[in-house]
């Protein structure tokens, strides 16, 4: 099969075997996949190791393993994969029932392909660290909610929880679409604590923070004691400032429950598949904002390209 892999020579077009099924998974016929900042990251680190990436996909399920259940050849799927495993760059893919939702039916695939992995961030970080519900209330501060995760993390907070919702933006593209996506207010990440205390005054009850070098002292500062923090970056930061105020840090990996094949492990098929309702009523909306109809290695650098200039809004989806 076709596949597009990492080289000395960067992002090269490949034939490759099909991937082996095991016992849970699905193979699946890619239609559509998105990229994310951990693709750009590997592969500008992987010299000359050949390695096919592309976590979010969206496609049709052409055969299943053994022990699947809940799924069947035709359906339309959608997922973030499994960062252990060879990715969806290609025109098959292998992935674990478990970690595979059903695809929105209003969603075109590239739309799907734009949301698994930021949902499933978005969501743990809000419902399982912060163990948010339909009842929560208080503030919650969104840094870098323009970008894949924070806008997933802005409509799940405002649509599922009764969270004030406070996002960071710093052009007007910017503003705008963190604006249309339900935010309460936007504030300017360059000066953290003085625009977030001109709107919150008496300080936050939570902060996402997908950039946390340099701002551990902010968020000592405006976050409420007993307060919480959820991080996704690789920065490793000092987290003295927060112990005077009692304030929790939390890690969200969404590879976790894949990579180390925890015992709920299927809460995230289950998780797309209730996000999936969600698209499908209108609550929530896919964040794809640049399509391109090249499924190569010529279309995915370009994709690369964009992502890597860390300004984009939203997704970058490569589709057939």
């Amino acid at each position: 099969m076709r596949a597009i892999a990492t080289s000395a020579a960067g992002l090269v077009d490949v034939e490759v075997p099909e991937p082996e099924l095991h016992p849970h998974d699905l193979l699946v016929r890619v239609e559509a996949v998105s990229v994310n900042p951990a693709d750009v990251k590997i592969a500008a680190g992987a010299g000359e190791a050949r390695r096919i990436l592309g976590f979010d996909a969206a496609g049709t399920v052409v055969r299943t393993g053994p022990e699947v259940t809940g799924f069947e050849i035709g359906d339309e799927v959608y997922y973030a994969g499994d960062i252990t495993r060879q990715g969806a760059n290609a025109e098959l893919h292998a992935v674990d029932a478990r970690i595979a939702g059903h695809k929105p039916g209003t969603l075109s695939m590239a739309q799907a392909a734009a949301v698994p992995l930021t949902t499933i961030t978005a969501w743990e970080s809000l419902f399982t660290h912060l163990g948010a519900h339909s009842g929560t209330t208080g503030t919650l501060l969104v840094v870098g909610a323009p970008g894949g995760v924070g806008s997933m993390l802005v409509q799940l907070a405002k649509q599922l929880t009764s969270l004030r919702v406070i996002g960071t933006a710093s052009r007007g593209e910017t503003h705008d679409w963190v604006t249309g996506l339900g935010a309460d207010a936007i504030v300017d990440h360059r000066a953290l604590v003085e625009s977030v205390k001109s709107v919150a005054p008496d300080g936050v009850e939570a902060v996402f923070s997908p950039f946390s070098e340099g701002n551990i002292e902010a968020y000592a500062e405006i976050v409420k004691p007993f307060g919480h923090v959820v991080a996704i970056d690789d920065h490793h930061p000092d987290l003295f400032p927060l112990k005077s105020k009692s304030i929790a840090w939390h890690w969200e990996f969404m590879f976790t429950h894949a990579m180390y094949q925890t015992p709920d492990m299927a809460s995230q098929g289950r998780l797309l598949d209730e996000a999936a309702a969600h698209f499908d009523a209108g609550r929530l909306r896919s964040t794809l904002t640049t399509e391109i109809g090249d499924f190569t290695a010529a279309g995915l650098r370009r994709a690369h390209q964009l992502v890597g200039a860390g300004s984009s809004i939203g997704k970058v989806v490569v589709r057939r």
